[in-house]
């Protein structure tokens, strides 16, 4: 049973984009997506909302998620959350099977 993690950061003066900028070039986010355990590591930028940016995070399990919490790189994202003065939403679903229903309003 996956877990994604929707992480809307906000900050001012386009901190939350320059902070998600830094995870890619520093190669904090690329060691994330190496981790085991580790599906989905993206950032997205909302249209309508020029401070804010949108992580899709998903894991294996609860175990790869906790481990990746513990770990010396979340320290690393903490610490750079701080220099850019982010606050956080937070939304967590896990993974279901499918509805077979819903398939009629998917375009493949």
């Amino acid at each position: 049973m996956s877990i994604t993690i929707n992480i809307l950061y906000t900050g001012k003066n386009r901190n939350a984009k320059k902070f998600a900028e830094e995870m890619t070039k520093s190669g904090i986010a690329q060691k994330i997506r190496k981790t085991k355990g580790n599906l989905r590591y993206e950032y997205f930028l909302p249209l309508e909302n020029k401070e804010s940016v949108l992580l899709i995070d998903s894991w294996e399990s609860q175990a790869a998620l906790d481990k990746h919490h513990a770990s010396a790189t979340m320290q690393e994202i903490a610490a750079l959350r701080d220099k850019y003065d982010l606050h956080m939403s937070v939304k967590r679903y896990v993974e279901d099977n499918p509805n077979r229903n819903d398939e009629k309003f998917i375009r493949k």
